[in-house]
């Protein structure tokens, strides 16, 4: 099993079902959706052997799944969630959420600090790394603040936080800009030499207060304030000067503009440490779907227009956005079903992002399903220097790993769903693939498209 220094021991997942011990058989896959079918066999944590057909090498009490035409992926990273816990386990708790991530085909999820209390704690930071692991269901690593009580004003205690159990590995205030360059230069400079990310909501406050839309004809028309583009785009280009000047890592957080996207080309043209996501949200969804004011709608950064969603494609395309992250932010229904500009921001997204993905780009796009495990599982998985997920489906290479059943379309419903809250933007919108079996090294966290039940 890889392993890494930096990162917390995994401890011991859920027991396999009764009569199978320390083996999976993965029976006719298509790995990576090319060649011929194969069978995987996954024994205690690692890929064991591939073959054609390995019915007479498995062990007897091998549990055997029958995924014959499906398509194998290494289990997906999400860089940028939200669970909620602890503060808001109304609308999500770990269990669910990581719940969630497994019926997604995530192994692995980093869970942001904008809790109740804020995550700018050591033992915070513990709990919820040690209630990850006793779900069993996904790996689930917390975000520390960047600054305490995410005030923006003093810097939380990084070396204290890395050295804790839960060995936290990035930092970030999202929800809030880190606005102050001072601050955040400190930030760089201390980050740099722990080797920790730097996870920038880039949104400069003082030009987008009271503003819920993105500023253009369809918020004009809608008498709704307008979110200009400037306001991302100015904290992107500080940053990568900082990134370039300083040192450090920065990665910039839910990308969302044309603009940031040509930020973007520039500063990897320089070579500067800057890497980006990209949300699938923000890459299907526009501002027009404003017109029905429902509050399902409203998210930071806010859709933005056609010309921003077409690029962001691209620079997915083109390695200047390197990854998607879901931004999953689960709200209660009094939270969202209210005025437009009373609404919490954010939508959930851990349940569909592969299927939009997919379609967007594999089913409807001349990418391949390689393009899919690149920005959303190895990629997340190299920016975090995450251990063990995001690697090459070989021989010997860790079983983290998601099967994609591409013959089996289903419809978006909140009520379906395994997250605790419905801010589900694309209710009612048919998904073309649907995730099959979710697998955490070499457990079953999700098969036949359900999250495993853990006690």
């Amino acid at each position: 099993m890889v392993d890494n220094k930096n990162f917390p021991p995994t401890g011991p997942l859920a027991a396999h079902p009764a009569g199978a011990e320390n083996a999976v058989l993965l029976k006719g896959v298509l790995i990576y959706g090319e060649g011929e079918p194969q069978d995987v066999l996954l024994s205690d944590g690692v890929i064991a052997k591939i073959g054609a057909d390995l019915s007479t090498e498995a062990p007897a009490e091998a549990e055997v799944l029958d995924l014959s035409g499906q398509v194998l992926l290494p289990g997906l990273v999400d860089m940028h969630v939200h669970l909620r816990e602890p503060g808001r386990e109304d609308t999500e708790t770990i269990a669910s959420g990581s719940a969630a991530a497994a019926k997604g085909g995530f192994t692995a999820v980093f869970t942001m600090a904008n809790t109740s209390p804020v995550m700018d704690d050591p033992a915070i930071a513990e709990s919820v790394w040690y209630k990850g692991q006793n779900t069993n269901l996904c790996d689930v690593h917390p975000v520390g603040s960047i600054s305490k009580g995410l005030e923006g004003k003093e810097l939380t205690e990084f070396g204290m936080m890395a050295d804790s159990d839960a060995k936290v590995r990035m930092f970030s205030d999202d929800g809030k800009c880190v606005d102050d360059p001072r601050l955040m230069r400190r930030a760089i400079e201390y980050s740099r030499g722990m080797d920790v990310l730097l996870a920038q909501h880039c949104e400069e406050p003082r030009l987008t207060e009271g503003a819920v839309a993105h500023e253009g004809e369809t918020a004009a028309r809608l008498g709704l304030r307008g979110w200009p583009r400037v306001a991302e785009e100015s904290i992107v280009a500080r940053d990568a000067l900082m990134a370039r000047d300083y040192g450090g890592r920065i990665h910039i957080c839910h990308a969302s503009t044309e603009g940031t996207v040509e930020l973007l080309r520039w500063a990897k043209g320089q070579d500067i440490p800057l890497s980006a996501e990209v949300t699938p949200h923000h890459l299907i969804l526009t501002d027009s779907r404003l017109e029905t004011f429902d509050g399902v709608n409203r998210v930071n950064p806010p859709l933005r227009e056609e010309r921003d969603t077409l690029a962001l494609r691209q620079a997915l395309i083109d390695g200047v956005v390197d990854c998607v992250a879901t931004d999953h932010a689960p709200h209660s229904s009094e939270e969202k079903c209210c005025e437009f500009d009373q609404a919490r921001p954010g939508m959930l997204g851990l349940e569909t992002s592969l299927a939009i993905i997919a379609d967007l780009f594999v089913i409807n796009g001349d990418q391949d399903w390689r393009f899919v495990a690149k920005v959303m599982s190895e990629r997340p998985a190299e920016i975090t220097k995450l251990p063990g997920h995001g690697r090459p489906i070989a021989e010997g290479e860790p079983a983290n790993l998601c099967v994609v059943d591409t013959n089996a379309s289903w419809t978006a419903e909140a009520k379906e769903m395994a997250s605790k809250s419905e801010n589900n933007p694309y209710e009612g919108m048919p998904m073309p693939v649907r995730v099959s079996t979710t697998i955490l090294r070499g457990k079953v966290t999700c098969r036949n498209g359900n999250p495993v039940k853990t006690d």
